[in-house]
């Protein structure tokens, strides 16, 4: 079953939250509500109802391949589109999709801190 906007942007709030040492808000605009791990952005919920996207963190050749398959999601809005993609409702976005790319995000984000900065493991 596809994930329609709203649902899309709640399970990405969902499982950002549920992740160890995750903190979120508005730094760049009211419309954006942003989280991070330790200051690192990776994932970006766009709370303009015209507009129900959540944007990524993810690996290039995975970021291809998700763009590929499917029509809903494109190379990251607002940020470098090599290394992020958007999400957005449509067929094949599923809850357990966006929670994955959630979750992958984070991951991509926490592997690269320092040793002592990372939150404890999930």
């Amino acid at each position: 079953m596809s994930a329609a906007g709203d649902r899309l942007q709640d399970v990405a709030r969902r499982a950002a939250l549920a992740l160890p040492g995750v903190s979120h808000g508005y730094p760049f605009t009211p419309a954006l509500d942003v989280y991070k791990v330790v200051g690192k952005v990776f994932l970006i919920v766009t709370d303009d109802p015209d507009e129900q996207i959540v944007t990524v963190k993810c690996e290039p050749e995975h970021g291809r391949a998700h763009v590929h398959a499917h029509a809903s999601i494109t190379p990251g809005r607002y940020l470098d589109k090599r290394h992020w993609i958007s999400l957005g409702p449509g067929p094949g976005i599923t809850e357990r999709l966006v929670t994955d790319a959630v979750e992958d995000s984070y991951d991509l984000v926490v592997e690269r801190l320092p040793g002592r900065d990372r939150p404890r493991a999930r």
